[in-house]
């Protein structure tokens, strides 16, 4: 990824506390931030901490300057995950006011605003919207699909033996790129704004998907249906893609996904 000169920060050894912080991205966040010299700590309901009780938040958002918040909702159903988004993101928020953290960051999904249809974007776009009126600095990652989602995708656009995708624009992201991105957000300044990552390569999305199941030897026909839905939403031909000066990863797919096959 292209580096955010604009976004650097000369403190270090920062305490960053990293909501999610056992899980694929925010392992691997925690892990880049303490290569770089800061003490990265995990914080999740294995680690005793629960931002939906609220349970042990204050305690281990002593002492942090930065809190990152790359956690999901274990349901992906309308009202579960809305209310997920929304009580976890206010507790958060609370805590760490109360702690004096002078940045929040949270990684988010491009697109957010184009797919009200979702209900997963619609309780992203209502995570944003709480961080954004809090009052506290804060950055905000939009990040497009991860590369390792590529067979969960085909998955669920599977009936019987046909893949129903639609032939729209397809930028996905390496999750390491994606964590990249996140651990370096978290310490350069905030942005109190939004920055959009995504893959170096740009696909048609039912090409895509029909290339990785071919390669797998997988008997199902990727069908090119521009009604297909995308987890509940009909997509047009940018929803998923970011715009104009995004930062891209590093990874490409074919690379990624040829040393996944070996």
């Amino acid at each position: 990824m292209r580096p955010a000169h604009e976004n650097t920060r000369e403190d270090s050894n920062m305490k960053v506390v990293v909501i999610g912080g056992t899980g694929l991205i925010g392992s691997k966040v925690v892990s880049k931030l303490n290569d770089h010299g800061h003490e990265a700590v995990a914080a999740s309901p294995n680690t005793g901490v629960n931002t939906l009780t609220g349970e042990g938040l204050a305690e281990v958002l002593q002492g942090a300057q930065v809190v990152v918040d790359v956690s999901n909702s274990p349901s992906w159903e309308d009202e579960a995950v809305m209310n997920f988004f929304r009580t976890c993101t206010g507790n958060l928020l609370k805590a760490n006011a109360e702690a004096g953290v002078t940045h929040h960051v949270a990684l988010s999904i491009v697109g957010t605003d184009r797919l009200p249809d979702n209900g997963y974007f619609r309780a992203k776009l209502a995570q944003e919207e709480l961080i954004k009126a809090s009052g506290m600095p804060y950055s905000i990652v939009h990040a497009t699909q991860f590369f390792e989602f590529a067979n969960g995708i085909a998955d669920a656009g599977t009936e019987g033996d046909t893949v129903r995708i639609p032939p729209v624009k397809f930028q996905p992201i390496y999750s390491d790129d994606v964590a990249t991105a996140v651990a370096r957000t978290a310490a350069g300044t905030p942005l109190n704004g939004v920055v959009e990552i995504a893959g170096p390569d740009m696909f048609r999305f039912d090409e895509l998907i029909r290339d990785v199941l071919t390669a797998q030897n997988d008997p199902r026909k990727v069908v090119a249906d521009p009604h297909a839905r995308y987890y509940g939403s009909e997509l047009q031909d940018g929803s998923l893609v970011p715009g104009p000066g995004a930062q891209l990863g590093a990874t490409r797919f074919a690379d990624w996904f040829a040393q996944q096959q070996r």
